[in-house]
């Protein structure tokens, strides 16, 4: 390795650093220079950690260990927006965990919505003992973080190296179960109401609906990118139903919210849910059933991605490998889905 001590602009090597280098996870980097490996992590790890260190010149942050090990107890959890229940939940969950292991768990809505994010403090890293990001990108995070905080990413791509730890939903399942449920009362129709936010949770949903459709004969699917919000979505779906073709018997919808616009829609275009179209979302937020007819979703369970995600950041604070495993989702069928009526 060529870098070592010289680095672009002088800048000091960190343990992400080492952890690409080696290969590994911050949490085993965490593990190994912490003398906690063994039976946690092989011998040959070990080596390739130290070597890693070695050849970077990576030396431990003393100050912002300090932190890690409970200086501050204090974690901050960043979401896209206060408005949206699931991330209140969420909220609940990390806190309840945090309070039971004395931290305190500061919640921060980000005002560019899924990112970049600003810092909310002269310097997270004087304040913080890690970063819980729920429904963003690591890259979102890169003014909190610093280069030391430990990064715990909620409902967010996997494959993204720059967290310590990874808590999500099996948000794929999830769209197969609403999709086979669809399929089997007959609709072979479908619009597929898509969330105009990029993120890789709706990213995912798309993928996963196309996949289970792709080998159904007779299947179509029309994918209509709309708003994250009740009128947006309505006005979305007008247009799809009233192009020309075929009428689409069912409406899959990313969110719960759009779900409402979506209903909305359909009545404002003499229909009726569930008998000429069907409609779904996905969330279960409290909405779902405050509409008439409730509406067929995906339950999440929101609060258990908050516990998860406070345990891992735990698990990474004290060298600990966090649980692993997504969490599963549960389709809950009410009033907006019914048999295709095929016209």
């Amino acid at each position: 390795m060529a870098h070592g001590f010289s680095q672009p602009g002088g800048v000091r090597p960190t343990s992400r650093d080492v952890a690409r280098a080696a290969g590994v996870s911050q949490a085993t980097v965490s593990l190994v220079l912490g003398e906690k490996w063994r039976g946690r992590v092989s011998e040959r790890t070990a080596a390739m950690v130290r070597d890693a260190a070695r050849e970077l010149g990576y030396r431990p942050n003393l100050a912002a260990r300090n932190l890690r090990l409970g200086r501050t107890r204090t974690a901050l959890l960043v979401v896209p927006a206060l408005t949206n229940e699931f991330f209140a939940r969420v909220y609940t969950g990390a806190a309840t965990v945090a309070t039971e292991h004395g931290f305190g768990v500061v919640l921060y809505p980000s005002p560019e919505g899924v990112g970049p994010a600003k810092d909310p403090f002269a310097s997270a890293r004087a304040a913080l003992d890690g970063v819980i990001a729920s429904s963003m990108a690591a890259e979102a995070l890169t003014a909190i973080r610093g280069t030391d905080l430990p990064l715990v990413m909620l409902d967010s791509d996997p494959a993204d190296p720059g967290a310590a730890a990874h808590v999500n939903l099996d948000i794929a399942d999830g769209m197969r179960q609403m999709t086979d449920h669809l399929l089997s009362l007959g609709h072979r129709r479908f619009i597929h109401l898509a969330s105009a936010v990029s993120s890789w949770t709706f990213d995912v949903r798309a993928r996963a609906l196309h996949e289970a459709l792709r080998t159904v004969p007779g299947a179509v699917v029309q994918t209509v990118s709309a708003p994250l919000e009740v009128n947006g979505a309505r006005e979305a779906a007008e247009r799809a139903l009233a192009a020309p073709g075929p009428r689409p018997t069912a409406i899959i919808c990313d969110d719960d919210i759009m779900a409402a616009g979506a209903c909305k829609a359909v009545r404002r275009a003499g229909l009726r849910v569930p008998e000429d179209v069907s409609v779904t979302g996905f969330d279960d937020l409290a909405l779902a059933t405050a509409v008439e007819p409730e509406l067929t979703t995906l339950s999440l369970p929101a609060e258990r991605v908050g516990e998860r995600g406070m345990a891992a950041l735990l698990a990474v604070l004290e060298g600990r490998r966090p649980e692993e495993g997504d969490l599963p989702v549960r389709l809950v069928v009410r009033g907006s889905s019914a048999p295709a009526r095929i016209v």
